[in-house]
């Protein structure tokens, strides 16, 4: 469990009610394996979840956390979307989620 969670990212920004969970989920795994995104091989996506808004995403390898935590600015584009959404992507704290 340790190992996993710092192979996860929180991301907010995610547009809630616009698409179905499943479909929004599907465009976040899409957007964090794109390499262009500095993304990788994603494992899970938790979406929705109790705070709207928010998915957590974990990566198979802890690498990809690094390089898409040094992308400045992701932006959710997908042709079920309207416009683009700028992310934030920050890393999973235990903490964090525990307070909520």
């Amino acid at each position: 469990q340790a190992a996993r969670s710092t192979r996860t990212i929180v991301v907010a920004g995610v547009p809630a009610g616009l698409l179905q969970d499943d479909v929004m989920a599907d465009i976040l795994t899409i957007h964090f394996q794109m390499s262009r995104n500095n993304g990788g091989d994603v494992e899970e996506v938790v979406y929705p979840t109790q705070n709207k808004g928010i998915a957590y995403i974990t990566f198979e390898d802890q690498g990809v956390v690094e390089r898409v935590l040094k992308k400045d600015q992701h932006l959710l584009q997908d042709k079920r979307l309207s416009r683009h959404y700028p992310l934030t992507v920050t890393r999973y704290c235990r903490k964090v989620s525990s307070s909520l």
